[in-house]
């Protein structure tokens, strides 16, 4: 007659009681020195930080989804202490605590290192395109202000006209003119926020997506960024507007060095990383890189030589090394390092589109991403 156990319901090794005793490692002091004393009641950050760890894993990603979850899964009420936390709520937590969930992915990384899990020798950076919570209709350019503008006058005047004319019934067409006579007060600004932008597309859902290349075409989004180390984990993460990657590879390389205590020792990524003053840098900084240009990079892939010749001294090494059969086997191992998470993100956990807008939102959304799944990596690897 004794009430069951969690334990034996779920079994002793599953996954929510990993993700609590990861969280119980955690110091929490950042999450709560974002509370002022005078707020209302709230849930305990531990709470709510386990719990959308724990959905992430699964590939939950909406907020009405995991207050759901927490009503009716076993694991997700014990890591919520059987609160049923609404929508609102969560979603106000994964919009708050962008500095917290920072600290949190260094500190699960300092402590895979003190276990052993983390050797921080040789990584891969890679990009990837995610898809922005907005629409691709709703999209504002100079020229589609000004004839919409155009249209509203249009419009006003020939129903004021006929407001006129018709002296019995007016109201109708007048609350009509009001609203439109509303749109039109809110051309200049928008016009206003285009020309600041700089941009010459600007989206009314997430200002700060932009259309960016991608395998097929264009999206509307944002770059998203991860440096992998050779036993697959994410070491460093962060989403950009950026529209080529050839200036974030320093920035990654250095966010290595602040999360993990050291610079890596070899660096790989693809061509679109490549630039003069990358190699410079990182020659600078004692670090083997392996980075090849676009012709580079297809003589490597098809096995021919290169079309163009290297004039830089940077470059020609670069080269040089590429060719070697070392460098080749060092380059080929790109792929495997960087490709595996992502592929895990985007394919086995759905996150090709974030949910919230606007960059701080979003890289908050995949910074739980990318904690996750090195928690689920650490899970993976309890008993190796």
């Amino acid at each position: 007659m004794l009430p069951p156990s969690l334990r034996d319901e779920l079994g002793a090794d599953h996954l929510c009681f990993f993700v609590r005793r990861v969280i119980e490692r955690l110091d929490m002091s950042v999450f709560e020195r974002s509370y002022s004393a005078e707020g209302g009641e709230l849930y305990a950050p531990q709470l709510m930080l386990g719990v959308w760890l724990y959905a992430y894993a699964l590939g939950i990603t909406s907020a009405r989804q995991v207050a759901r979850r927490l009503v009716e899964d076993l694991a997700f009420r014990y890591l919520g202490a059987g609160e049923r936390v609404d929508n609102w709520a969560l979603s106000a937590f994964r919009r708050r605590h962008r500095r917290a969930l920072n600290d949190a992915f260094t500190q699960v990384l300092e402590w895979a290192q003190s276990q052993g899990k983390v050797k921080l020798g040789r990584v891969a950076i890679d990009s990837t395109r995610i898809g922005a919570n907005a629409s691709r209709d709703k999209i504002d350019t100079e020229q589609a202000l000004r004839s919409t503008r155009a249209a509203l006058r249009r419009q006003v005047r020939q129903w004021q006209k006929q407001a006129d004319r018709d002296d019995q019934e007016p109201g109708g067409l007048e609350v009509a003119i009001g609203e439109l006579n509303q749109a039109l007060a809110e051309m200049p600004r928008r016009l206003e926020k285009l020309n600041k932008s700089g941009l010459k597309k600007l989206s009314r859902t997430d200002e700060d997506a932009r259309f960016l290349r991608r395998r097929g075409g264009f999206v509307l989004g944002y770059s998203a960024e991860i440096a992998v180390s050779d036993d697959h984990f994410i070491v460093a993460q962060r989403v950009t507007q950026n529209a080529t990657d050839n200036e974030s590879l320093v920035p990654m390389v250095e966010q290595v060095q602040q999360r993990c205590g050291a610079p890596p020792g070899a660096v790989l990524a693809d061509s679109g990383f490549f630039s003069i003053d990358n190699l410079k840098q990182l020659e600078q900084r004692n670090i083997d890189a392996y980075i090849p240009d676009s012709n580079m990079a297809q003589a490597l892939n098809l096995g021919t030589r290169c079309r163009t010749r290297a004039c830089h001294p940077a470059h020609r090494r670069m080269r040089a090394k590429l060719r070697s059969p070392d460098g080749q086997a060092a380059y080929a191992r790109r792929k495997a390092i960087a490709e595996p998470p992502f592929g895990v993100l985007k394919q086995q956990r759905g996150m090709t589109q974030f949910r919230t807008r606007g960059l701080n939102n979003v890289g908050n959304e995949f910074t739980l991403a990318n904690l996750a799944y090195n928690i689920t990596r650490l899970y993976a690897l309890r008993t190796a």
